[in-house]
C-alpha cells in the first residue's frame, strides 16, 4: 500500500516536473518571438520569417500566421519601393518632355522680342516652331486629361457588337500616306468572313492608332509594318508587328506604365511621351480584353490585343 502511495506521488511529480520544464520553455519560445516582433517593428526592412523548433502545435500555427503576416507586409514594402520609384521616374520624363518644348518657345520669342525688324519671312518661321512646340504642350496634356479619365471610376466605356474587319481597314488606310512615304513593306492580314467582337468602335480605333504608331515610328529599320485579324474560339486577336530594333525582356512589361519610355525614345528621332500605351492597355481593359507584347529585336516585335468574340 505504501509502495503503491509513494509511486503515485513520484509519478505526480514527475508530471508536475514535466509540465514545468515545457510551460518554461513555451515561454523561453514566447518571448524570442515577442523580441523578433519588436525587432521587425523597429527595423520593418529587416524583416525575416521567425524559425523556431516546436512540437507544440499551437505555437507552430501561430509562427506560421506570424510568418504569412511578414511576407505579406514585405510584398506591400517591395509594392510600394517600385510605385515611388515609377513616380519618380515619370516626373523624371513630365519634366523632360514639358521642358523640351517649352525651352524652344522661350528661345523664339526671345529672339522675336530682340529682334522687331526681322524680316518677315523669318518671323514666319520662328511663329510656326513656337506654334508647332506649343501643339505639342497641348497635346501632352490632352493626354495626361485622357488617362486621368480613364483611370477614373466615373468612366464608363459603352460596348457593343462591332464589325472587327472594317475597323481594321479603316485604321491602316489611316496611315496610307505615312506608309508609303517612309516605303514600308504593309503586310495586311485580314480574313474574307466578317468577324465580330465586343468592344467600343473609338475606342478599338484609338487602339490601332496608337499601336500602328508606335510600329512605324520605332520599327522603321526594319522595313515591314504589320496588322493581322483572327478569330479563335471564344476570341479575337488583333496583332500589330514590325521588324524593327524592338523592346528587351526587362522592359517589355514596364512599357505599360505611366510615363515609361525607353532611355532612346528621349533622342528627337523618337519622340514620346510615354502615355501612349498606357492609355492603349487602359482601354483594352475597359473593353474586357488583355494586350501583350512579344519582342525579338530585328526579328519581330507584337503587340497582340486579345476581345471577347461574338456570333455573328
Amino acid at each position: 500500500m505504501i509502495t503503491a502511495l509513494l509511486a503515485a506521488i513520484l509519478l505526480l511529480a514527475a508530471l508536475n516536473a514535466m509540465q514545468f520544464v515545457a510551460a518554461r520553455k513555451q515561454a523561453s519560445l514566447l518571448r524570442i518571438m515577442a523580441s523578433r516582433l519588436d525587432k521587425l517593428a523597429v527595423s520593418p526592412q529587416h524583416a525575416e520569417k521567425l524559425q523556431l523548433l516546436t512540437a507544440d502545435p499551437a505555437l507552430r500555427k501561430l509562427l506560421g500566421s506570424i510568418n504569412h503576416l511578414l511576407a505579406r507586409s514585405e510584398e506591400t514594402r517591395a509594392d510600394y519601393a517600385r510605385s515611388q520609384l515609377a513616380i519618380k521616374r515619370m516626373l523624371s520624363n513630365i519634366s523632360h518632355d514639358l521642358k523640351t518644348p517649352l525651352t524652344v518657345v522661350v528661345g523664339y520669342t526671345e529672339t522675336l522680342r530682340q529682334h522687331i525688324a526681322m524680316p518677315p519671312e523669318e518671323q514666319r518661321y520662328m511663329l510656326d516652331k513656337v506654334q508647332a512646340k506649343a501643339q505639342e504642350v497641348l497635346a501632352l496634356m490632352n493626354r495626361f486629361f485622357d488617362l486621368a479619365v480613364l483611370e477614373s471610376a466615373d468612366k464608363e466605356l459603352p460596348l457593343s457588337r462591332m464589325m472587327m474587319n472594317d475597323v481594321c481597314e479603316r485604321s491602316i488606310l489611316a496611315f496610307y500616306e505615312t506608309l508609303a512615304a517612309q516605303q514600308l513593306d504593309v503586310q495586311i492580314d485580314l480574313p474574307e468572313l466578317p468577324v465580330y467582337a465586343l468592344g467600343n468602335e473609338e475606342a478599338l480605333e484609338r487602339i490601332l492608332n496608337n499601336l500602328l504608331s508606335n510600329a512605324i515610328r520605332y520599327g522603321y529599320e526594319g522595313k515591314m509594318v504589320g496588322l493581322a485579324l483572327r478569330a479563335e474560339g471564344n476570341d479575337v486577336f488583333i496583332e500589330v508587328k514590325d521588324r524593327g530594333k524592338g523592346i528587351a525582356k526587362p522592359h517589355q512589361e514596364l512599357v505599360f506604365e505611366r510615363m515609361y519610355t525607353l532611355e532612346d525614345s528621349r533622342n528627337m528621332a523618337y519622340q514620346g511621351s510615354g502615355l501612349g500605351l498606357t492609355i492603349t492597355k487602359r482601354l483594352v481593359e475597359m473593353m474586357e480584353g488583355q494586350i501583350e507584347l512579344h519582342s525579338l529585336p530585328y526579328e519581330e516585335t507584337v503587340f497582340r490585343v486579345k476581345l471577347k468574340r461574338v456570333p455573328s
